[in-house]
């Protein structure tokens, strides 16, 4: 049973945008953006959107189409290949969303091809992305230093073979 689908963000999701950037796990784990108000979160998806290096899918609840969460596929200039990222509300954590969105995500770019691998950088104490991207199929493959923020980062990695398993096993 499918329970989600994922659509370009647009200026359409600002409050939600507004409430995910300033969760607690998001400005923990990936910082605070100075999101403060609806007018931010516009100008936030305005730079998003308008940048080809970016590319932000939302998650939605397919029967209320209720914004849940976010995929991210980012090319950043310190890294070789495209940097996979993930964040949820925390309410709709634990309940198999993040790893059903990212699934479909990652057999899409296996199908499509266009790069061979994906990475996912993000700080050691962030257990359970690392958990979620172990049960992916993502392999720790060093460190790296955030060049924004200047922390180290962990890296993994996932082959796009186009033989994506999407029952976690």
């Amino acid at each position: 049973m499918i329970r989600l689908h994922l659509t370009p963000l647009t200026l359409h999701h600002d409050e939600f945008i507004l409430t995910l950037l300033n969760t607690p796990g998001w400005l923990r784990f990936i910082g605070d953006r100075n999101i403060k108000n609806t007018a931010d979160a516009q100008a936030y998806i305005n730079k998003i959107t308008g940048n080809p290096i970016l590319n932000y899918q939302v998650v939605m609840l397919k029967d209320t189409d209720l914004p849940i969460g976010i995929i991210t596929l980012i090319k950043r200039d310190y890294l070789e290949y495209p940097d996979f990222g993930f964040a949820f509300l925390p309410e709709y954590g634990k309940m198999g969303y993040a790893f059903e969105a990212a699934s479909y995500v990652l057999s899409g770019l296996s199908a499509a091809k266009k790069t061979s691998r994906v990475l996912a950088i993000l700080l050691a104490e962030n257990v359970a992305s690392v958990a979620l991207l172990l049960k992916l199929g993502f392999v720790w493959e060093g460190h790296t230093i955030d060049k924004d923020g200047g922390e180290r980062l962990e890296i993994y990695a996932f082959e796009l073979t186009g033989e994506f398993m999407v029952d976690g096993s």
